[in-house]
């Protein structure tokens, strides 16, 4: 019997936020890596895109059993916020699983 992938896994995680990602861009093409911008100038979404990929990793938060929490950073992303970059998007998304998982 095959041991079932553990949801909470930080690589499988990690790895579903650029899926998300990838599913938003329309040039499947475009090379995205942990330095890539998410706001600001160089940005590859646009307002609406980062809502829709807020709403993704909220689907797979939830299938994991855990909540995230976006909306305040979404309100007013910072420079050093977890909307900076893929990177630190990815790296917060593990962080707040974590955190679920201890509080669990």
């Amino acid at each position: 019997m095959t041991a079932r992938p553990n949801p909470r896994d930080p690589a499988r995680l990690e790895a579903q936020v650029y899926a998300a990602l990838r599913d938003l861009t329309e040039d499947k093409n475009f090379s995205i890596g942990s330095e890539s911008p998410l706001v600001g100038e160089g940005s590859m979404l646009d307002g609406k895109m980062l809502i829709e990929l807020c709403l993704a990793l909220e689907d797979i938060a939830c299938d994991a059993g855990f909540q995230f929490d976006w909306s305040s950073e979404a309100a007013a992303p910072r420079p050093n916020g977890m909307f900076r970059n893929v990177g630190s998007l990815a790296a917060a998304f593990v962080r707040q699983a974590s955190r679920r998982s201890q509080l669990a």
